[in-house]
């Protein structure tokens, strides 16, 4: 193919022809001539109308959760052997998918290494657009080697319109090169990117209040998605005990309040037990809990989680039966 660099006028014209005609195809992408004078309407007329439009988000996604359900159980079982949860996407939706492993390490007690989220142009396109980095499924390719990646690793390409290079590229290169499983999560029906992956997710929103700003209807879809993704399988991974964050780490006052209410909820133990536990197990809340509920010294209550691959209910059985 011709590159951008050497093209000539008529070539940059026919291949941005090429490109506008991939894009009027993408419900994304489609004009909406009903909100055509949108502007014009009073504020609280065109909030209406956004809210009406987000709430149709999770009905959309709705449709796709037998596929969201069976990239969950494929991404506990890989993780539980030691892989990694590894977004990549682009603009939006690589921010979205930064943001989701950045939330891990605090909610979960993951090493940052466990869910890392991957951005074309890297973290300074976080903040700042790189100009052409989601052209470049070679780029995707570099990002996921400096990974040193594994069969045992997730990746998850994301993109909104679902042609994405770099989502594309992400995916190509970590299911061929390396044989680790691949998510594609796009808003578009009949995508590359889901096509290209193992597990296609594909939620259609429709059309976007403001033609083609897919970080609306598009970038909340995702982001429920890659919610579901990331909590469910650590639910599976025996992250929490019900309801509860029993591997929060408490890193400020905020979440050190939060770890002492976890305890109290999951053991109904006094204060002052409760403080004891956490004091004896180094702030652990699944370790204290254990002590309290097993009977057991926070030794023993290691060593019993350490069984259980540190599934809290497990652990809890096995210190009743000794």
């Amino acid at each position: 193919m011709t590159s951008t660099t050497d093209a000539t006028p008529s070539q940059h014209g026919d291949n941005y022809g090429e490109l506008r005609a991939q894009l009027a195809t993408l419900t994304t992408e489609a004009f909406r001539p009903e909100l055509s004078e949108i502007d014009r309407l009073p504020t609280l007329e065109i909030a209406k109308i956004m809210n009406g439009e987000d709430a149709s988000v999770p009905a959309a996604v709705a449709e796709q959760l037998p596929s969201i359900a069976a990239a969950i159980d494929g991404t506990a079982e890989r993780m539980a052997r030691g892989g990694r949860l590894i977004y990549a996407g682009a603009g939006t939706a690589g921010r979205l998918g930064v943001l989701d492993a950045s939330e891990c390490p605090p909610t979960f007690n993951t090493d940052p290494t466990e869910v890392v989220g991957l951005i074309a142009g890297g973290p300074s396109a976080m903040v700042t657009a790189v100009e052409g980095a989601e052209d470049s499924k070679e780029l995707a390719a570099e990002d996921l080697d400096a990974l040193d990646l594994t069969a045992d690793d997730v990746v998850v390409g994301i993109s909104a319109s679902g042609r994405t290079p770099y989502a594309i590229g992400a995916v190509e290169h970590a299911k061929g090169r390396y044989g680790a499983l691949t998510i594609g999560l796009s808003c578009n029906a009949d995508s590359a990117l889901a096509a290209a992956a193992e597990h296609g997710i594909e939620v259609v929103v429709g059309p976007e209040l403001l033609t083609g700003s897919t970080r609306l209807k598009a970038g909340t879809a995702q982001k429920l998605v890659l919610n579901m993704l990331s909590t469910i399988t650590m639910i599976r991974l025996g992250k929490t005990y019900g309801n509860l964050m029993v591997d929060v780490r408490a890193s400020n006052e905020k979440l050190r309040a939060r770890s002492r209410r976890i305890v109290a909820l999951a053991t109904g133990a006094a204060d002052e037990e409760i403080e004891t536990a956490l004091a004896a197990t180094d702030g652990e809340v699944k370790n204290a809990v254990l002590t309290i509920l097993g009977g057991v010294d926070a030794a023993t209550a290691a060593d019993l989680l350490a069984a259980s691959s540190g599934h809290l209910r497990t652990a809890l059985d096995a210190a009743r039966t000794t």
